[in-house]
């Protein structure tokens, strides 16, 4: 069943790159939609590239964005360069002065190496989606365009996404061996701590346990943004821990059809899907291409939001083996009852706080600062895949809903969410204190 739903994607990323590129045939993009297309590209090879879990596809996001905004950075009166607000990014290649760039060419050439750099050992639909479109869009972005500057925009656009990758290599995330699962791991002794929720054996041993030591992008390191804690351990029905749990018990048993569907639209499986950071980009891509949004404003958003989503599970993970505490799965079978079964698969690694939470509530920081507050839109981020789209009054309500889906999913307490969103508007908060305007 799983080998047939990931070729049915794999068919689905070919189809989209056929008819996405078919519909600018005649038309030379412009600069903002071409690195639309580009995101849109990279969010489906998320399901295709095997080391691809949620803080893996954030770290990958961070890179891009930051590449395609010091490309655009030199084009623009209006942008101020990252250089020296980024822990570790003191310098980027720098336009010639005095000679004409093309901005569409600049994007282009930045995004068809950096996609590599960070997707090169996707699959072979993959590769083939990347050959095609590399293929393809160059041809559109330099359509009309002298030689020499299409020779001197390629080569500093190639040149920007080789100085952020080499940047990218010495943050402690750019090597992932065996899926990100340790070979090697002592797992945590006690009551209330986290163990293995199937018998895969890979996950016996939590995945990417070292990753909130990584080097951050805004934030001061992993630790910066701590969580209140989950609540005391105990199998006491009157303790708040039991409570918790029996919320989550009895929520999935008797879960309504709306809340099941809430659970399986923010599901966002790796490898069935885009993952959540790829949820929150896919938002992005449908606000920023009905705003109709420049260039400038396009690399302002996709940057930030890159970097918080990167920091925030950096933050998230320091905080989950802290605590390495227990899944409900776990407690409910051993403690309430040994049949109960999660709407949703549980993700093999501690429970507290919530991933999903903590990149939801940095993402509705992030786009209510640049978007404003009470932004309505709507989220087709599940259609190809036969799920409806879902509308928002706000980013907020949408990172709630996120949030407590996991509940209903039966794969999180309450206060995983809860600490996890507040974490998460903790973390935006150094993204949205950077200057990227003049």
């Amino acid at each position: 069943m799983r080998a047939r739903r990931i070729a049915a994607l794999g068919a689905a990323v070919l189809f989209w790159c056929a008819t996405s590129l078919g519909a600018l045939a005649d038309a030379r993009p412009e600069p903002g939609a071409i690195l639309r297309d580009w995101y849109t590209l990279m969010n489906e090879l998320v399901r295709h590239t095997a080391t691809y879990s949620p803080p893996v596809a954030s770290r990958s996001f961070a890179y891009l964005g930051i590449t395609a905004f010091e490309a655009a950075v030199g084009g623009s009166d209006k942008l101020v360069s990252l250089v020296g607000q980024l822990h570790g990014l003191d310098e980027v290649p720098q336009r010639e002065a005095g000679v004409p760039y093309d901005e569409t060419v600049v994007i282009s050439a930045a995004m068809s190496d950096a996609i590599v750099f960070y997707f090169g050992n996707t699959g072979p639909t993959g590769q083939r989606s990347i050959n095609r479109a590399q293929s393809k869009w160059r041809a559109l972005a330099v359509d009309g365009v002298p030689e020499d500057v299409v020779t001197r925009s390629e080569a500093f656009g190639k040149a920007m996404a080789a100085a952020i990758f080499a940047w990218s290599q010495s943050d402690g995330g750019a090597t992932v061996l065996n899926m990100g699962f340790p070979y090697e791991y002592e797992l945590p002794k006690g009551d209330g701590k986290w163990a293995p929720t199937n018998l895969i054996r890979q996950q016996q041993l939590p995945l990417l346990p070292d990753w909130g030591n990584n080097r951050t992008f805004a934030t001061p390191d992993g630790a910066a943004c701590p969580t209140e804690g989950n609540p005391a351990y105990s199998a006491d029905p009157a303790s708040d821990f039991y409570k918790e749990a029996e919320e989550v018990y009895q929520t999935v048993k008797n879960a309504t059809p709306e809340q099941a569907a809430i659970a399986r639209f923010w599901s966002d499986d790796p490898m069935l899907s885009m993952t959540p950071p790829g949820h929150w980009v896919s938002i992005a891509l449908q606000v920023a291409d009905r705003a109709d949004l420049p260039l400038d404003e396009n690399v302002d958003l996709l940057a930030r939001m890159g970097i918080a989503m990167s920091d925030a599970f950096v933050g998230c993970w320091q905080q989950k083996y802290a605590y390495n505490l227990v899944r409900p799965i776990t407690y409910i079978k051993k403690v309430l009852d040994p049949k109960w079964e999660p709407i949703l698969n549980t993700p093999p690694f501690p429970e507290y706080p919530s991933g999903h939470s903590t990149v939801s509530g940095a993402m509705d920081a992030v786009m209510t600062a640049f978007f404003g507050e009470n932004y309505a839109f709507e989220d087709q981020t599940g259609s190809p895949d036969g799920r409806n789209p879902r509308k928002y009054a706000s980013f907020h309500e949408a990172a709630e809903e996120a949030g407590i889906s996991r509940l209903y999913g039966g794969i999180h307490f309450r206060s995983a969410i809860e600490d996890g969103l507040v974490q998460g508007h903790c973390i935006a908060a150094y993204t949205i204190a950077l200057k990227t305007r003049k």
